[in-house]
């Protein structure tokens, strides 16, 4: 795999697939998750989330933290297995234990909704943040709401936007779209719009389902012209009902 750049395996996801495949059956640890990852997604190989599933718990028994987290959203899913939601916890224990930022934010999420494990908001914010020390952008913004609503932790808003900020920046979708109601707030509407943009260039269906609908709401005229965009990625990404939805947006907003 060394004598191939990034950017030459990157645009030939098959030979890839292939050079990780022969370097986990060699026993490479790192290849080994790859493999798993690779076969989850279908890139350069034939998806099989059951596959997937051993290679993972290969790699995790092996001690590769981010296989463990993965073997535990394999088991919190129901990807290639039934689902055991306790027995997902328990893998994000181990892997967040070995300092996996993932992991502490995927078990956070399980202690904050109390699936497979006791609900538990103080364990939850705790573990968002240990996991957001250490970068992590879905636990910022997390985190952030939080502090902002005063909940577990005493209200902090100047904290509570640093985090959204700071989720933004790490590339998180919906901290994007908390940084931009932030600035919207305090006037600054053009960079407001700017983060608005890169959330919807990155955000997944259910959080644009939500989004737009809150766009369309907004007193900002731009804003809500931009709730078109949002109607239109969903669209895309969804069934005929969004479908519907975008024709029956578009002759409100365009009008």
């Amino acid at each position: 795999m060394e004598e191939l750049s990034t950017d030459e395996l990157a645009g030939n996801p098959r030979l890839a697939a292939q050079l990780i495949l022969q370097a986990a059956r060699q026993g490479e640890l790192e290849a080994q998750a790859l493999l798993g990852q690779i076969l989850l997604d279908g890139q350069g190989i034939q998806r099989d989330q059951p596959l997937a599933l051993v290679w993972f718990r290969i790699a995790a028994e092996r001690g590769h933290a981010m296989a463990r987290n993965m073997l535990g959203r394999c088991l919190e899913h129901g990807w290639g297995c039934a689902s055991n939601v306790t027995e997902a916890a328990r893998h994000y224990r181990i892997a967040a234990d070995a300092g996996l930022d993932w992991a502490m934010y995927n078990l956070a999420n399980l202690h904050a909704t109390g699936r497979g494990v006791a609900k538990d908001e103080t364990r939850a914010v705790a573990l968002y943040q240990q996991a957001a020390v250490l970068g992590h952008a879905k636990s910022l913004n997390l985190l952030g709401r939080y502090y902002e609503e005063g909940m577990v932790v005493p209200q902090d808003i100047d904290l509570a936007y640093d985090c959204y900020r700071r989720s933004a920046e790490g590339g998180d979708f919906r901290g994007q779209f908390s940084h931009a109601a932030v600035l919207a707030g305090q006037g600054r509407l053009a960079e407001a719009e700017d983060w608005l943009r890169r959330a919807l260039d990155e955000g997944n269906l259910n959080f644009l389902r939500v989004a737009r609908s809150n766009l369309e709401a907004s007193p900002h005229r731009p804003f809500r012209q931009l709730a078109l965009d949002y109607y239109r990625r969903a669209a895309e990404l969804g069934d005929d009902g969004d479908l519907q939805l975008l024709h029956e947006a578009a002759g409100r907003l365009v009008a």
